[in-house]
């Protein structure tokens, strides 16, 4: 679930730092740099594990900070694939369930990775699981706050980095008197995440089974 992971940055230490150790400048820029951010293919980075290694520390004119470039070792969530989690519901939507691990919130489980027969109720906004049993079947509802384990299917990663204006450079110039704003949109445009686990359910809730024996 946790790896370290190697990483060479050139690291600024501005001059109202310059009364600290190297050390402790360096770990404190790295950590506000990097710390809950996600680097793109690598995973969520987590905290600073070490630094394994100082380059010699540079300041360039007409900038009073330093400059140094270090090697260091990250401590980074990327779970590997069929790796067995567990988290807690956090809501659920047609796309499917999502799941929360307290620290990390992108994690779906599509319709079709859910236990079957399943369905979803529109009314309560969950996914039921109907549960087959002697007696006939039951809905055992995975509501929100439920535990809940699966595994790992897939992984995505987005690259968000901000983009240049390049669909406005092929329009075609506006005729005279015609508006050149941009035409209203339906909605706001859905912000994509840049990690995203997918996962195939394991157990419906540890919770519910248990629930229903009782």
């Amino acid at each position: 679930m946790f790896v370290l992971v190697e990483m060479v940055d050139t690291v600024r230490i501005p001059p109202w730092n310059f009364d600290k150790l190297l050390n402790d400048a360096v770990a404190e820029e790295l950590n506000k740099k990097l710390a809950n951010k996600v680097v793109y293919n690598v995973g969520l980075c987590i905290c600073l594990y070490d630094i394994t290694k100082l380059d010699d520390s540079y300041i360039f004119p007409g900038d009073g900070a330093s400059h140094t470039k270090v090697h260091f070792r990250y401590v980074v969530f990327h779970p590997f694939l069929d790796e067995i989690l567990v988290g807690k519901i956090k809501y659920c939507s047609q796309e499917g369930v999502h799941v929360t691990m307290g620290f990390f919130d992108d994690i779906l489980i599509p319709p079709e990775s859910l236990q079957q027969p399943a369905k979803f109720d529109e009314a309560e906004q969950v996914w039921l699981w109907e549960y087959e049993t002697d007696e006939g079947a039951h809905d055992l509802y995975m509501d929100q706050g439920e535990e809940i384990r699966f595994r790992v299917a897939d992984e995505v990663f987005v690259d968000t980095s901000p983009t240049g204006p390049a669909a406005a450079a092929t329009d075609p110039p506006a005729a005279p008197g015609q508006s050149t704003a941009a035409p209203a949109e339906d909605g706001r445009e859905k912000k994509e995440a840049p990690f995203t686990l997918v996962g195939t359910i394991c157990e419906p809730g540890l919770g519910l089974l248990s629930w229903w024996n009782s």
